[in-house]
């Protein structure tokens, strides 16, 4: 398909879209722990799970249509899609979640918390992107 994006471009539009996931996740993060009064075990793990389950959603959206160009159709078909991407990112979210919380127990403030979230995060993209090529959107290598 003309304009795909190659190279750098592609690079460029899936570190994009990482950032737009991440700050979704990050949002839904804050929202979340603004429920709480302080930030501890179970509010945690609550507002990593909704940030996690948000930026999923936009990144996948983002992806299938602006990285793969996955035509996809039918719910039968694309709900079989998003369940193979999420499970895609089981390993790539371990990597997130056991970075953002060891960035909290070591330093105990927010911004080391999100630091080691954003780190986790580039981490986990790059190596869901590999998985995500191979196995969800089945695209061939160049020739």
């Amino acid at each position: 398909m003309t304009g795909r994006p190659k190279g750098a471009a592609l690079v460029l539009r899936y570190a994009g879209f990482a950032v737009v996931a991440t700050l979704a996740n990050l949002g839904a993060q804050r929202l979340v722990l603004a429920g709480f009064d302080t930030v501890e075990g179970s509010a945690l793990v609550l507002a990593m799970a909704v940030g996690t389950g948000v930026g999923l959603v936009v990144k996948y959206a983002l992806d299938k249509r602006w990285i793969f160009y996955d035509r996809t159709t039918g719910a039968r078909a694309q709900g079989a899609q998003f369940a193979l991407y999420a499970a895609m990112g089981l390993v790539t979210t371990a990597i997130f979640w056991v970075t953002e919380t060891v960035f909290w127990l070591a330093w105990g403030t927010d911004l080391a918390r999100e630091a080691g979230a954003v780190l986790g995060l580039s981490v986990g993209y790059v190596t869901k992107y590999l998985l995500d090529r191979r196995f969800v959107f089945r695209v061939e290598a160049a020739a």
